[in-house]
This record gives structure tokens, C-alpha cells and sequence, in this order.
């Protein structure tokens, strides 16, 4: 009797396990947009006089200002919590935004950020004031943009320039960034956002190679 009853219970696992896979891909649900044309980077450069963009990248941006030490905590949590889990996807990259000028902070904050991991995806991007000013417009956030041209709050912006967040959050209701001197806010909502939208253009691939091959 108990062998028929194992054997039986092996047989359901992999049945119970097809249904639970099957269920979760049915009801994916991406993450929402919460606006769009998101502007590009169009003049930014980084330490290395590189240009960056948005197109085609999965983007946690951000905004430092010209006091960038005032803000290298938040470059920490940020690192330690999202980028470090991240930074292998091949198409996710940070960009911090920052006036010209800020240079010399930035390449003091950067060494520290690689003893949390290679820093070959975080990018820290210089540009003119009203050039900042435009891209944080572009959001079309509730968020304010502090008079240095900083804030805390970083976003999260898809390959196609679209602000992804959340238009549901049970604390914020519509969430258009994320608190990054937020503990807690980092390490949970957005840890699980990045996830979601990861897994969003994980999934639209393995489609589109499996339409390849049909």
C-alpha cells in the first residue's frame, strides 16, 4: 500500500508543478508604465567621456547633484541592494545623472562602489544644468527636484523610455520612484520591480526565439 501511495504522490508532483508554471505564465502581470518619451541622455558623458542612453537599456536612473558626498549613502544602499543582485543582465544599467563639475566626487564614490561589485554597468553621467532639468521633467513624476539638482528618489525606465513603477501601491498608490535613503523601500518594492521587469524581457526573448525556431 505505501508503495502505490509514493508512486502516486511522485506521479501528482510533476502534474502539480506543470499547473502552478502553467498558472504563473497565464497571469504574468509586467509592470505597470507610468509614463512615457522619457527624454534621451542626448549630451550626457561619463567618467570616461563615453555617451550614454536609455534606448534599448533597462535603466535605474538617478539624480545626485552637484553635492554628490551629501548622497554617497544613498549610492551604497542602492549598490548593495539592487545593482550587486543585477548588474550581470546584459541590457540593466545605473545611470546617475550630475552637473558638470562633479567629476572628482564621482571618481571618489565609484572606487568605493567596486568593493561591492564591478562597476562596469554603473555609469555616472555629466551633463548642463537645464539638461538635467529636462530628463527629470520628462518623467512627469510627484517628485520635486531639489534647487543642487538632486533628489533621492531614483526610477526605473524600460528600453523603450517608458517610467515602469507601481499604480496600485498599497502605501503610495501611484509610485513614480524610489526612495534611495529608504531602506526598506529599496530592499523590498524596488528589489521586487527590478525583478518583475527583468523577468518581463527575460520572458518576451525566450518568445521571440522560440518563434525563431517555429
Amino acid at each position: 500500500m505505501k508503495k502505490y501511495l509514493v508512486l502516486g504522490i511522485l506521479f501528482i508532483l510533476p502534474i502539480t508543478a506543470y499547473i502552478f508554471f502553467a498558472m504563473s505564465t497565464n497571469h504574468f502581470k509586467p509592470l505597470p508604465i507610468i509614463s512615457q518619451s522619457v527624454a534621451e541622455l542626448d549630451g550626457f558623458k561619463t567618467l570616461d567621456g563615453k555617451p550614454v542612453q536609455l534606448e534599448n537599456r533597462i535603466t535605474v536612473l538617478g539624480f545626485f547633484g552637484n553635492n554628490l558626498e551629501a548622497h554617497r549613502a544613498y549610492a551604497y544602499n542602492l549598490a548593495q541592494k539592487i545593482y550587486s543582485k543585477n548588474h550581470g543582465f546584459k541590457e540593466f544599467q545605473f545611470v546617475i545623472l550630475l552637473p558638470n563639475g562633479a567629476e572628482e566626487q564621482a571618481r571618489s564614490i565609484e572606487e568605493k562602489l567596486k568593493q561591492v561589485a564591478p562597476t562596469d554597468a554603473w555609469f555616472f553621467a555629466f551633463g548642463a544644468d537645464e539638461d538635467i532639468t529636462r530628463v527629470f521633467q520628462s518623467l512627469k513624476s510627484n517628485i520635486t527636484l531639489d534647487p543642487d539638482l538632486s533628489t533621492p528618489y531614483v526610477f526605473i525606465v524600460d528600453k523603450e523610455r517608458n517610467l515602469r513603477g507601481r499604480d496600485n501601491d498599497e502605501d503610495e498608490g501611484i509610485m513614480y520612484g524610489f526612495d534611495s535613503s529608504n531602506i526598506a523601500e529599496i530592499n523590498n518594492k524596488m528589489s521586487d520591480d527590478v525583478k518583475v521587469l527583468l523577468a518581463e524581457y527575460r520572458r518576451a526573448l525566450k518568445k521571440y526565439k522560440s518563434n525563431r525556431e517555429i
